[in-house]
């Protein structure tokens, strides 16, 4: 089991970038679902705060990016700072 395991987190896909960066990205159909994809994002973000903060010996990079996909039409950025983009707007 792992650590976001013990919490019953979990993140639909993890993308690595050559820099050592990493976004979080849940993929949700319905526009109903976002609140719930983009709320279990924000929970690992404060996982990986709180224990950054309890631990000074040992520090575990925050995701540069949250990112909820879904097949809604509008793209934007919540105060939580999870972007919301439909799937439509990804491009190969």
């Amino acid at each position: 089991m792992t650590f976001l395991g013990l919490y019953g987190l979990e993140s639909d896909c993890v993308l690595h970038l050559p820099d050592g960066r990493f976004a979080l990205i849940e993929f949700k159909l319905g526009n109903s679902q976002i609140e719930e994809g983009a709320s279990h994002l924000v929970q690992i973000r404060d996982l990986v705060r709180e224990a950054n903060a309890k631990n000074s010996g040992i520090r575990i990079d925050e995701p540069t990016v949250m990112m909820v996909v879904t097949g809604g039409e509008l793209a934007y950025t919540r105060k939580d700072g999870v972007h919301v983009v439909p799937i439509g707007c990804l491009k190969p």
